[in-house]
């Protein structure tokens, strides 16, 4: 618990349309190799967010190492259950498949618990679009917004007053935004310290589409909402 409490803090948000995650990355530097995030197939640098499924993605807060051999766990379980019933596992049912292993490790010597809580968003045809959390423990719940990481705190606080029910997915991406400008350790946001997907339901297939986001498009989604990093230079000139 004392792991996650230090990791960078991960977002997430339910609205009547879809899931938004967004989540803070901690390893970051100017000599990193990034261009997997940015040319990548599917997006994010594997840090924070995972596509567990294509109807589940997860954000991770704690140990990542513990987390990497958890998904890896999760997306295992995930294509079982469509090898065996024709149809995407449920979303309640992942979380329970991983907090049945991490349960595990609790009650056995020589073993330690895992490190890392997950936020688990995704869509099936039973629930529509739903966002869990789990814990070391093996607890899990579901949320309507959620916050694990550092300051999750300040970011329950933050959403129990602005979060509302009928909220539509763009309305989730401004809310999820403001709070993590406000609690995230770093002054400004942009794309080398921040992870952000969504869950929406395809407009023709009707089918879930997950959508983890690259560096370019969050630098364009943090512009569109006026939280983009100023350009010192500019201002230095300015005044």
């Amino acid at each position: 618990m004392e792991a996650i409490s230090h990791a960078g803090s991960v977002l997430g948000v339910l609205a009547k349309d879809g899931v938004v995650l967004a989540a803070e990355k901690k390893v970051t530097g100017k000599l990193l190799d990034l261009s997997g995030a940015r040319e990548g197939g599917y997006g994010g640098s594997g840090e924070k967010i995972f596509l567990l499924n294509s109807n589940v993605i997860s954000g991770v807060a704690g140990i990542t190492a513990d987390a990497n051999s958890l998904v890896n766990y999760a997306r295992a379980a995930a294509q079982r259950h469509l090898f065996v019933y024709n149809e995407d596992i449920p979303v309640e049912l992942l979380a329970q498949r991983l907090c049945d292993l991490k349960q595990g490790y609790t009650q056995y010597g020589g073993l330690r618990p895992f490190g890392v809580s997950l936020l688990y968003a995704g869509y099936d045809p039973h629930y529509q679009f739903q966002l869990y959390q789990s814990d070391p423990s093996g607890n899990y719940s579901g949320w309507k917004a959620t916050c694990i990481g550092a300051n999750n705190g300040t970011a329950q606080s933050l959403l129990k007053q602005e979060y509302k029910e009928d909220i539509g997915v763009e309305e989730a991406i401004g809310l999820v935004l403001r709070v993590m400008s406000k609690t995230m350790d770093s002054t400004t946001l942009g794309s080398e310290k921040l992870e952000f997907a969504t869950m929406t339901l395809d407009a023709t297939t009707k089918q879930p589409k997950a959508k983890i986001y690259k560096p370019a498009e969050i630098d364009a989604l943090l512009a569109k909402h006026d939280l983009a990093k100023k350009d010192e230079d500019a201002e230095m000139r300015a005044t």
